[in-house]
């Protein structure tokens, strides 16, 4: 089930609104959890009972770790459930693409196991491990019962796409029974924050989609402006379809009573690589930093060892994000990036702040075109075509994809577009330009849910984004990290 579509917005979440303070009145928390819990598994079954079962099975084996080692401070089982999780992994996640790289460079046979990725693995896979380093630490880990543990590890706001959230941010919130009374304040900032997301999604990042699966597609045909504009299309789509699924799903915490840790931070104002990262997918940067670059020895174990154990986070982060080659590339990238803004001390250099947004921006847009490609091979293509396109029309399936919209059918209907002539790409350059400007200077979500005043406008935006994106849902796309 995804948050764009029919049956959420209409059936699933009113459905689990009203269950859920319509049980609160009994002040059972207990009862509560449970319905969140029941809500959360019906949200995975209903995508898919394999991906439910790998879940159920994952939350029984982790419940069974944290308890060996609340009970022991058992230093084995730490190891162990760590082993178990990264097996699950890699078996699921990454077991096909180990056989076919071993069998490409030893002429090996090795059978692919073929199995489909469950939903939401990498998210609370990673939760799960966070939840059993922090039980052998004693830091700040409660002893909460299988229900909690398995409410807060299948909560479904934050299930498929983050943020990864650690217990203590999510546990406490179920047991606060204020949180099971309705909060006026809370609902209007929920479907506000929810309204714009799921803008950003149907009506801006699944149309720029358009432009982005065609180009890649046909590479071969591209010009230099051609994949000038599809690099600049796809930093603008995952941009989008990320935050508009961050913001769906802060939304969704908001109207339960349960705040959502921020993941997503207006990364396109980031003045350097380091400053992106503090501001993309921020529950992710902050797992690999605590669980990961801190235990390699962090900075404090001179400057080369440092710089390694930053290139290991990057590694590893690309690699989390899927089982290609590309985003292991990308990872490296951004990699030797944060290792160049190290050791040159970028944060001293003084120029202008507008001109490092654009430069980082640039860099971070480059490298999303690694990301999106589905080999090496292509990527490699997609750079000679920039650098040896040449510079003619833009590719006509780009304006023609465009002028399939709705929206651009009535400005056709007023008579925009004939005024144009032939000049009708001048419409998708405009659009982008708009999101350019929006990224770079445009409060963001949470500034902006944070300090709600519900005005007429505000009310009268909300309705028409949520109206507008059901009017749009001809075709339900998948949010780019669910496949993650």
């Amino acid at each position: 089930m995804l948050f764009n579509s029919y049956i959420f917005i209409l059936l699933f979440l009113p459905l689990v609104l009203i269950c859920y303070y319509a049980l609160g009145k009994s002040g059972n928390s207990r009862l509560t959890t449970g319905f969140l819990l029941l809500a959360s598994l019906c949200f995975v079954g209903y995508q898919s009972i394999y991906s439910l079962a790998v879940l159920l099975g994952s939350i029984l084996i982790n419940f069974c770790f944290l308890k060996w080692i609340q009970k022991n401070s058992s230093k084995k089982g730490l190891f162990l459930g760590i082993l178990f999780n990264i097996s699950m992994l890699l078996v699921f996640k990454y077991f096909d693409f180990l056989t076919e790289n071993l069998n490409l460079l030893f002429g090996t046979d090795i059978p692919a196991l073929g199995l489909a990725m469950p939903l939401g693995i990498s998210f609370y896979t990673f939760a799960q491990i966070a939840c059993l380093v922090d039980c052998y630490k004693k830091d700040g880990y409660g002893a909460y019962s299988l229900g909690e543990y398995a409410g807060y590890v299948s909560f479904f706001p934050k299930l498929i796409q983050g943020p990864i959230a650690y217990h203590g941010e999510i546990i406490p919130e179920f047991r606060n029974k204020s949180a099971f009374k309705i909060d006026y304040d809370h609902l209007c900032k929920g479907i506000y924050a929810f309204a714009l997301g799921f803008g950003k999604k149907v009506l801006v990042a699944d149309v720029l989609a358009k432009t982005v699966n065609i180009g890649y597609n046909n590479v071969g045909a591209l010009n230099t402006w051609d994949v000038l504009l599809v690099m600049v299309c796809y930093s603008l789509q995952i941009y989008f379809d990320f935050s508009g699924y961050c913001d769906m799903a802060y939304g969704i915490g908001y109207l339960l009573n349960i705040k959502l840790p921020i993941n997503f931070n207006s990364p396109y104002k980031a003045e350097s690589i380091s400053d992106f990262w503090d501001r993309w997918h921020m529950t992710l940067t902050r797992f690999f930093t605590r669980y990961l670059y801190i235990p390699l020895g962090g900075s404090r174990k001179g400057n080369l060892r440092t710089l390694s154990n930053i290139m290991v986070v990057f590694l590893l982060s690309g690699l989390w994000h899927g089982a290609n080659w590309t985003f292991i590339l990308w990872g490296a990238f951004h990699g030797i990036l944060k290792v160049f803004e190290r050791i040159v001390d970028v944060k001293s250099w003084k120029i202008p702040r507008l001109l490092k947004q654009t430069i980082t921006f640039v860099v971070v847009t480059f490298a999303w075109s690694i990301f999106r490609a589905d080999s090496l091979a292509q990527f490699a293509q997609l750079c000679d075509r920039l650098v040896h396109g040449g510079f003619g029309r833009i590719y006509r399936p780009f304006t023609e994809g465009f002028m399939e919209l709705v929206e651009v059918g009535i400005l056709r209907r007023i008579g925009i577009v004939e005024l144009l002539g032939g000049n009708q790409w001048i419409l998708l350059v405009l659009f982008v330009a708009v999101l350019l400007l929006a990224c770079f200077f445009m409060k963001n979500t949470q500034e902006k849910v944070e300090n709600l005043k519900l005005t007429k406008w505000k009310m009268a935006v909300t309705v028409i984004l949520l109206v507008w994106g059901i009017l749009s849902l001809a075709e339900i796309s998948e949010f780019i990290y669910s496949n993650f």
